[in-house]
């Protein structure tokens, strides 16, 4: 369905039919309008930019902290002036800081933990190859390669780690997502505890498991795979035993969010999808596809279609920040439409 130009009344009575799945984007008053019922987003392309001097490279990472500062991972292109690979952001997309320019050309995967009463950032590096672990201002606290313990790289088999997912009891996964296709799993000290999944299609192996997080709507917590090559979320145990899978409204799965009941799921085949409790998809917003735009200039951008989305956040007010894989980069505020 393409974006359609509205007078205020057929646009009130459109948005007010619930329950309607729809990728649809309603111009009206300069505003571009997606999705349908309870769940409508005004879309606003480049509501993040980098700050004089940058060129962002493919944005690829998001997190927010309790003080509501959003810190974006980019790769910086090859023709920015500044070298920091990580941006911090007031909860207004107002630039305050960077850092980290020893991430350039391999910031990945970000995701923020509060441990005790700090909170902390996660990094997968996939240039250097390792998760990091630092404080909120790039601060190295703990860092890693691939685990010896595990067996899995003797005979020089990649490691490329794509993401990092947190139990509730402290341990945490790393997905080798652009390595050998392995889940690792450490406590919160960082120590070795055991590796699952190993590339393949079926139950229990994956192909690239670029993003993964723990879902917590279910009688007990499972690990949520983006199983990006095999196109489907996979859900393990918390001790990395295959439980199912999902398909329905999956094309490429990067990475999770959660908020409530409602399940994020950033998608690179150009569309940002919410399922609910069930699994089931409630709406997916911005189809994009089939997108050849990547490498395209910022002018042949269609406004209110996603190219390929690669990360994406609830922000603490509900609204959804996308980072899509692009070379010059591009963030855009999905703005609930209450």
């Amino acid at each position: 369905m393409g974006e359609t130009k509205m007078t205020r009344r057929t646009f009130l009575a459109a948005m007010g039919s619930a329950g309607v799945v729809a990728a649809t984007g309603f111009r009206f008053d300069d505003k571009i309008i997606l999705g349908s019922g309870n769940h409508r987003y005004e879309c606003i392309h480049d509501w993040i930019t980098p700050p004089e001097g940058m060129i962002f490279g493919d944005t690829h990472g998001l997190a927010q902290d309790a003080k509501g500062r959003i810190y974006l991972a980019h790769t910086v292109n090859a023709e920015s002036k500044l070298s920091d690979a990580v941006c911090v952001y007031d909860d207004k997309g107002k630039f305050l800081k960077s850092w980290g320019p020893e991430y350039k050309g391999g910031a990945h995967g970000l995701d923020i933990r509060k441990e005790g009463r700090t909170e902390y950032l996660y990094h997968c590096d996939t240039g250097r190859r390792k998760v990091v672990k630092t404080d909120l201002d790039g601060k190295v606290l703990w860092e890693t390669g691939a685990p010896d313990a595990s067996e899995k790289y003797k005979n020089g088999q990649p490691f490329v780690p794509t993401n990092v997912a947190f139990a509730p009891n402290g341990d945490f996964y790393v997905g080798d997502g652009y390595g050998s296709s392995w889940i690792h799993q450490y406590d919160i000290k960082g120590n070795y505890m055991r590796t699952f999944g190993g590339a393949g299609k079926d139950p229990g192996q994956t192909s690239c498991p670029h993003g993964l997080w723990v879902d917590p709507r279910g009688s007990e917590p499972l690990l949520a795979v983006a199983d990006r090559s095999n196109r489907r979320i996979q859900y393990f145990s918390l001790d990395g035993k295959h439980v199912k899978f999902v398909t329905d409204g999956v094309r490429l799965p990067c990475h999770f969010a959660f908020r409530k009941n409602e399940m994020l799921v950033p998608d690179l085949e150009s569309v940002v999808t919410l399922m609910d409790e069930n699994n089931q998809v409630i709406v997916q917003l911005g189809d994009g596809r089939p997108s050849d735009l990547r490498g395209h200039p910022r002018s042949d951008f269609i406004p209110g279609k996603f190219i390929h989305p690669h990360d994406a956040i609830f922000l603490r007010n509900g609204d959804i920040l996308v980072a899509e894989w692009v070379p010059i980069g591009r963030v855009t505020l999905l703005k609930h439409v209450k």
